[in-house]
């Protein structure tokens, strides 16, 4: 009789295991409804893990595609200079007339800057205007009494800014009182 008894209480817990399976969450044990809340939470940090790393890879390639678009307009933008310089260099040799030539090439240089203008690049002021080392660098300074120290007398390399951030500072020569001699 106690092998009876032994199996049907063998019976009796394999049913237990079943009915707590398939049992409403108000009948599991504390410790059945928290693994399952951990299996459900779990389940829902690696989707959005997944969803989060999904998001990443398109951004950074939303990003690479606009860029790559951005410098192909600035490039569109500027192949007319290039195509018209090489016209003029290769007009130079059968020009009879180096006015005729400088005058296409400063054509070309208007281009040139119209196009800048359009992409937002605009050429720094420099002569005249007081030395800011946050848009001009000084790479020479020359004596002078005309001019009050400190103001920039000459450009050396144009800076230019696109917007409000600097592409490439101006190189300048700036004023400064001349030595005392003695």
């Amino acid at each position: 009789m106690s092998e009876s008894n032994g199996g049907a209480e063998k019976n009796g817990a394999d049913e237990g295991v079943q009915e707590a399976d398939i049992m409403p969450a108000s009948e599991q044990s504390p410790l059945e409804q928290m693994m399952a809340e951990r299996d459900k939470t779990k389940d829902q940090l690696l989707r959005t893990a997944a969803d989060f790393d999904n998001f990443r890879k398109r951004t950074r390639k939303d990003i690479e595609e606009s860029m790559r678009r951005g410098r192909e307009d600035a490039v569109r933008e500027i192949l007319p200079v290039a195509d018209n310089l090489e016209r003029a260099l290769a007009a130079a040799p059968m020009t009879a007339a180096p006015d005729a030539l400088l005058d296409g090439v400063k054509m070309v240089l208007k281009l040139l800057q119209d196009s800048l203008e359009r992409l937002g690049v605009t050429r720094i002021v420099t002569v005249g205007e007081r030395f800011d080392p946050a848009l001009h660098e000084a790479i020479q300074q020359v004596e002078t009494t005309e001019h009050p120290m400190g103001t920039i007398v000459a450009e050396l390399v144009p800076g230019y800014k696109n917007g409000e951030r600097l592409v490439r500072a101006a190189m300048v020569a700036v004023a400064r009182p001349p030595a005392k001699s003695e």
